[in-house]
């Protein structure tokens, strides 16, 4: 029977049988670490490799071995997808604990090869669950964190418990090599936000347990999923404004997301020289909030219009959704211009300090936040925006048509003698020039108009 099992993909772990009773002779831990082994589980899913010296193999590719087995929590986050995607491209084992649907990290197994990214179901309210993501591991990174709290999760608990909970656990575990705590810029036990002061005890009680562990500080971070440039281009797109909080005059310097990943995963390859550090991980720009604004416009081709909220309205908008959160039954809508905590924190600026330890310390240099860290706000673009950038284009090669290309209804002959719709235009155009992509959305979605509308678009 066990031999269909294993034809079939399928290995069962019974208290009894000889794969646990290997795994726990190369892993000495209490039967506590192994919560869920007596249920059976896909191959697939088995992690392959443990605590213990890095052992390295092949050139460093995703088919290569780094000797990494990394448990990242809260890897289906914003950060975490551009974690896990770095470390399986050096060839590291990946494990990802989830707490949502069977869905929610399929989008992380494309990043490596098959086994190399393992996602487990886990209860980060259950010591057992965490333990069990955590037996293989040698190598644990917390991203957990939110910026807003939920009926469920307080920022307390997210930031503070739960990272210390892995803390002590990983010091329990005794082959845990490298632990990174990742919190915010800012993070002060006397800072106006909870966020950053839950951040700022959260350090503190990793490295109580760890003094060895990793802390970084990544600034506001941008890329596709952010949570600032997001908002703001669907607000201005939506209602053709953006409420700017305090002016925008606070400082801040955001930092490309895939930059964050790469100073984590740079600093597990350097033998230890990271160990017990805090590196403060700011982009190499300062922008005030403004300016931030005003290159989100540029991005999605709008122009800026900016209503000035001081902070005591701001706060008197977001208010509402902290007094109810907790008093209604039903869920609250997912703050994101009028966050309060947020507003509080942006009351300050929150740059990096002269004497902390950055991106150049791990042998980084940032990229500059105008351009491709920010070409996901093209998305933004409207019709009309479109059709603004390539008229110029369009009416090129319709005068080049008219004059060489556009033949008698009669008698074919290069001469003009008869009118076209924009509809045969396109028709005959189409296998005679080679349109860029765009340019041929344009066509296709000019055609159906009407002949007043047509003359209307050529002579604007």
């Amino acid at each position: 029977m066990q031999a269909i099992t294993r034809k079939l993909g399928h290995q069962s772990l019974k208290h009894h049988s000889p794969a646990i009773s290997s795994f726990k002779s190369l892993y000495p831990l209490s039967d506590d670490h192994y919560y869920g082994y007596l249920t059976p589980r896909n191959a697939s899913n088995l992690a392959t490799g443990g605590a213990g010296p890095l052992i390295r193999k092949g050139t460093g590719g995703r088919s290569s071995v780094s000797g990494i087995v990394a448990t990242v929590f809260g890897a289906t986050g914003f950060l975490g997808r551009y974690v896990v995607q770095q470390l399986a491209k050096m060839g590291s084992q990946v494990l990802v604990p989830f707490r949502g649907s069977e869905d929610s990290p399929r989008h992380l197994k494309l990043m490596g090869d098959l086994g190399q990214i393992v996602p487990m179901k886990y209860n980060p309210r259950d010591e057992n669950s965490v333990k069990a993501v955590m037996a293989k591991a040698n190598v644990v990174i917390n991203l957990i964190g939110r910026d807003y709290e939920t009926r469920n999760y307080s920022f307390d608990e997210v930031n503070l418990h739960m990272a210390e909970q892995l803390a002590m656990i990983a010091k329990e575990h005794g082959g845990i090599m490298r632990f990174i705590q990742v919190s915010s810029l800012g993070a002060s036990p006397a800072s106006s936000s909870r966020l950053l002061r839950a951040k700022a005890a959260g350090e503190e009680a990793v490295t109580r347990e760890l003094p060895e562990a990793t802390i970084m500080r990544p600034a506001v971070m941008i890329g596709t999923e952010d949570r600032i440039l997001n908002p703001w281009a669907f607000f201005a797109k939506k209602y053709g404004f953006l409420p700017l909080i305090g002016g925008g005059s606070t400082k801040i310097q955001p930092v490309f997301v895939a930059d964050v990943a790469s100073a984590i995963v740079s600093s597990l390859k350097d033998n230890g020289t990271s160990m017990g550090k805090v590196y403060e991980l700011g982009g190499p720009d300062i922008y005030t909030m403004h300016d931030l604004a005003e290159l989100m416009f540029d991005m999605i081709r709008e122009w800026p219009r900016y209503v000035n909220v001081p902070f005591p309205i701001a706060k008197a908008i977001a208010s509402p959704r902290e007094f109810l959160l907790n008093k209604v039954p039903t869920p609250m809508p997912v703050p994101t211009i009028f966050n309060l905590d947020a507003i509080k924190a942006f009351a300050t600026d929150n740059i990096v300090s002269k004497d902390a330890l950055t991106f150049e310390d791990l042998g980084l240099a940032p990229h500059k936040l105008k351009g491709y860290p920010v070409e996901f706000l093209i998305h933004g673009l409207s019709m009309n925006t479109i059709w603004i950038l390539f008229k110029s284009s369009f009416q090129l090669l319709l005068q080049d048509f008219w004059s060489t290309a556009v033949f008698s209804q009669t008698n074919r002959k290069n001469k003009f003698q008869g009118s076209f719709s924009v509809n045969e235009c396109c028709v005959m155009l189409r296998p005679i020039l080679l349109f860029p992509e765009e340019l041929t959305i344009i066509l296709v979605l000019f055609a159906p108009l009407s002949q007043q509308d047509q003359l209307y678009f050529l002579q604007s």
